[in-house]
């Protein structure tokens, strides 16, 4: 099951912030969404997500257009993580890591579930948080637990074929280099696992090293799409960017200057 954007535009209180975009997002492969502030990168996310309907074109889950699914049915499909995690009640971190399996499809007295909390708690890293309160941890850390919560939701039977997406608004935002990298490594996991991944990301240098593939934004616009090499080219990110790039090759990664 591949997720395909066709044509959307899209707009919030008349002003048009897409216009006009394609993209597919497929089984297995990390997409990041790249591009100056206001490009338009969220909206296309919510977009995606069924969260915010598109004036003009269409979403597709495999090929079901997206407003034929109710929410249930898209919470089945797809796992989101936004950029505003505000949490009103005081809940624990094991409740708000918990709260990913309302829409796994699978009840809380499942055999699954105990397992399932656990491994998502370990892999995230998050065992020594799962008892303290949400509202007294950092903003980095809030972070960590929400992507938790996205995974848990996701977390399927070892011989489930049903293929998932994680949509993920700049989850890398309050975290220390070590935590960036070790959410990234449980991406590149989670997409190893079967699961398309779709991230909003600012760092060009951890997009290029981490995604399959990029799709630059700029004004509401989709102006490149593909490998990261192709993309992430020195006159499209100067043009994007309004600022002198310089793309240099290393033997690890692909750096911006």
């Amino acid at each position: 099951m591949t997720i395909r954007a066709i044509s959307i535009s899209a707009e919030i209180d008349g002003i048009p912030l897409l216009s006009d975009m394609s993209l597919e997002i497929v089984p297995g492969e990390v997409l990041a969404l790249v591009g100056p502030n206001g490009a338009g990168k969220s909206t296309l996310l919510s977009v995606l997500a069924g969260d915010l309907n598109p004036v003009q074109g269409s979403v597709f889950y495999n090929k079901r257009n997206i407003a034929q699914l109710d929410v249930q049915e898209r919470a089945h499909y797809r796992s989101v993580m936004s950029q505003a995690l505000p949490m009103v009640f005081d809940f624990s971190v094991k409740d708000i890591v918990e709260m990913g399996w309302l829409h796994n499809g699978q009840h809380y007295s499942s055999d699954h579930f105990k397992t399932a909390v656990q491994q998502i708690v370990d892999q995230c890293n998050i065992s020594s948080l799962i008892n303290r309160r949400f509202n007294t941890l950092s903003g980095g850390e809030q972070k960590r637990v929400h992507f938790a919560r996205a995974l848990l939701q996701l977390w399927k039977c070892e011989d489930s074929l049903e293929a998932k997406y994680l949509m993920l608004d700049e989850p890398l935002a309050n975290l220390d280099i070590r935590h960036e990298l070790s959410l990234l490594a449980v991406i590149r996991k989670a997409a190893a696992s079967g699961i398309g991944v779709l991230i909003v990301l600012h760092d060009l240098n951890l997009a290029a090293k981490f995604a399959d593939k990029v799709a630059m934004l700029n004004q509401g616009r989709i102006v490149g799409v593909g490998v990261p090499e192709d993309v992430l080219t020195t006159n499209l990110l100067t043009s994007v960017y309004d600022v002198p790039v310089n793309v240099k090759p290393n033997p690890l990664t692909i750096s911006y200057y």
